[in-house]
């Protein structure tokens, strides 16, 4: 069973642009979304995404915490769109960007409409206590936290965020 360790950070500041890679537009949308895991009618999130010429429907565990199952299947972009446009409850459009740290792999999402204003780091891991570099511009993790999890922020947008609720995450620190 293929295992997703993956941990996920808020930024202290802007300086990871400096070394960004390179980018991608993503879009993404789930067919077994955050209603029917709330409810309890579901034990995965099924998501469709799109990256410029390339698509994948993905199945990942509906759990909290670092590792968690995951499957990626490609499938054509046209179908994708099709998908994206009739199935999903809404669609999530994020820019990521690729920085690299000590040979370490940060995906950094800076998230658009009504979740900007939100970007996270995230590091895919060979197992769950595997060292990683910390840089400096790294904030406090979030992993644990479902609010931050790409099928609820469809659900409950960052722009719908009490101040209460982003006070206690902007830019703090671990």
């Amino acid at each position: 069973m293929p295992i997703e360790i993956e941990r996920k950070f808020l930024l202290r500041d802007d300086s990871w642009r400096d070394v960004v890679e390179h980018s991608e537009h993503l879009v993404q949308g789930y067919l077994v979304g955050a209603a029917a895991l709330a409810a309890g009618h579901a034990r995965a999130s099924v998501r469709v995404r799109r990256a410029d010429d390339e698509a994948w429907l993905n199945i990942k565990a509906a759990r909290l915490g670092i590792e968690r199952a995951e499957y990626d299947y490609a499938i054509p972009p046209a179908d994708a769109d099709t998908l994206l446009a009739t199935l999903c409850d809404g669609v999530l459009g994020k820019r990521r960007h690729h920085v690299t740290v000590d040979g370490t792999l940060f995906e950094i999402d800076e998230f658009l409409g009504d979740n900007a204003g939100l970007v996270v780091a995230e590091v895919e891991l060979p197992r769950a206590d595997a060292p990683f570099p910390r840089p400096p511009w790294l904030g406090r993790e979030v992993s644990a936290l479902s609010r931050y999890y790409n099928v609820n922020l469809i659900a409950h947008p960052y722009a719908r965020w009490t101040q209460a609720e982003r006070d206690a995450n902007d830019g703090a620190d671990a």
